[in-house]
């Protein structure tokens, strides 16, 4: 909810409530289903929208109180659904998963739907003290940022070794594939020392007669070496999902990741 303080002065803006849609699992939409809720807003609303929000959720900005059950009406007739706001279970949100990520551990997209259909009060009726997010993120570069931003992030991972394909990894130290960004920038012929090896935050990678290996007990999965070298490493088969809580970001100590409590 918003009002003006001083609605004499501006009566345009005397109120000027915010609406969140939530949004379909990794932000897919239909083009004519996107018309539909701009079709409603501009004719109950401002017209202004915010694609999208940090939580998630189509952010509809600027209504006036006597349209919002009007507004809600004709979305939910449609198949749309408000997202969480205020001291609520916020929408969960995903990232693209495996409908077009080659890295993906889990289906988050389907994590995503079941936990916001089975969590339709504690979103709709705020009842706690302060907001709850849940994020998920398919591996873990984390792109929706689930570790920082959620209070209970859920990550893809795996349990058994990368995957090594020699004769790929010969090609990017050949020159053969470009490799995605090293210490010579974007799309530069791969240094395997000073973009892989010398980049391990565990020290784990070792290259010897033009041969790579993994102590994979050492691995901390941060994705980097996956990152440069996609061709020629990949997450293991024995996928499954780390569940971390507590992130939060607190002004005087700083931000602070989540704790994992389920590897």
């Amino acid at each position: 909810g918003r009002y003006s303080d001083v609605p004499d002065l501006f009566p345009g803006v005397e109120h000027f409530h915010t609406l969140r849609v939530n949004q379909p699992a990794s932000k897919f939409y239909k083009t004519e289903r996107l018309r539909e809720v701009l079709d409603i807003w501009n004719q109950r609303g401002s017209g202004m929208l915010n694609m999208h929000g940090s939580t998630g959720d189509m952010v509809l900005l600027g209504a006036f109180t006597e349209q919002l059950e009007p507004i809600f009406a004709e979305l939910t007739q449609k198949g749309w659904d408000l997202g969480g706001s205020g001291s609520a279970l916020r929408t969960p949100a995903c990232c693209v998963g495996k409908a077009r990520c080659e890295f993906a551990c889990i289906d988050t997209q389907d994590i995503c739907y079941s936990l916001t259909q089975e969590y339709q009060d504690e979103m709709h009726r705020p009842a706690w003290p302060y907001k709850f997010k849940f994020k998920i993120d398919g591996c873990p570069n984390c792109c929706v940022a689930s570790l920082a931003r959620s209070d209970c992030a859920i990550i893809g991972t795996w349990r058994d070794d990368i995957r090594i394909d020699q004769e790929a990894v010969a090609a990017y130290v050949g020159g053969e594939i470009v490799a995605h960004g090293g210490a010579n920038g974007p799309d530069a012929k791969l240094d395997i020392k000073a973009d892989v090896i010398d980049l391990c935050p565990t020290g784990c990678m070792f290259y010897e007669d033009g041969k790579l290996s993994i102590n994979n007990a050492e691995c901390t999965r941060c994705m980097h070496c996956i990152n440069v070298m996609p061709r020629a490493l990949r997450p293991g088969l024995d996928t499954g999902a780390s569940i971390l809580v507590g992130a939060k970001a607190p002004i005087l100590e700083g931000a602070q990741m989540g704790s994992l409590i389920i590897p």
